[in-house]
């Protein structure tokens, strides 16, 4: 457990949540997958989807399925979400994930998300989760600008009264990188989510964490 006396780095920590805290990567591929099925559209791969994860519905259908008419893209979200809701009880938090937590919370920073995920979506899984009462804040992508748009992260600053130099993005996606570096703050990337390492480290994070455990370390010692 981290000192609490221990000066701080940074006041605000923001998170990602699907690939970073939650192991939700693979679900997300295969129901994208599923819907395009459904609707009878080409089938993109496993990299084509998984590199939509953490953009708003809208620009991740548009990039997932650029064939798909616009007007159909009401109908490829609901059977998106018919199949992930199907299955999302089986996907779990990563090992690690609520030590690290309680230890950031210790150490008194102030928590959030930042997701792409729709407010609906991120309610259910913090509650499934158990981790509704953990984040000081939370913004997902149907109440405010989509990632990379830095509103999300300027958002949750404000709410906070954090300042930019004092404020770490931690995501397992270019566009988590793009969206800190759009706010002006410091990133931490996560290799064990959806984007390759060698797409994120071309935004000179401050760290590649290849594991949980590497993360949970790297934040013990230097967030």
């Amino acid at each position: 457990m981290p000192d609490p006396t221990r000066l701080r780095r940074f006041d605000l920590i923001a998170f990602d949540w699907d690939g970073t805290l939650f192991d939700s990567t693979a679900l997300i591929v295969r129901s994208i997958q599923a819907a395009c099925v459904d609707l009878g559209m080409p089938v993109p791969s496993d990299a084509q989807a998984a590199y939509v994860i953490g953009l708003g519905l809208m620009d991740a259908l548009r990039h997932a399925v650029p064939d798909l008419p616009v007007e159909r893209y009401p109908e490829l979200g609901r059977r998106y979400r018919h199949h992930y809701v199907a299955r999302q009880h089986e996907v779990v938090l990563f090992e690690g994930t609520r030590d690290m937590l309680a230890g950031l919370k210790a150490r008194q920073h102030w928590l959030a998300v930042a997701t792409g995920k729709s407010r609906m979506g991120l309610d259910e899984a913090l509650e499934l989760a158990g981790l509704r009462e953990v984040f000081d804040g939370t913004r997902t992508a149907d109440e405010t600008a989509p990632k990379p748009h830095p509103l999300m992260l300027q958002e949750l600053m404000a709410e906070t009264g954090a300042e930019p130099q004092r404020t770490l993005m931690i995501g397992d996606t270019t566009h988590d990188l793009q969206l800190a570096a759009n706010a002006g703050v410091a990133a931490v990337a996560v290799g064990y989510g959806a984007h390759p390492v060698e797409d994120m480290r071309r935004f000179s994070p401050l760290f590649v964490a290849q594991t949980p455990r590497q993360l949970q370390q790297w934040l013990h010692e230097h967030a």
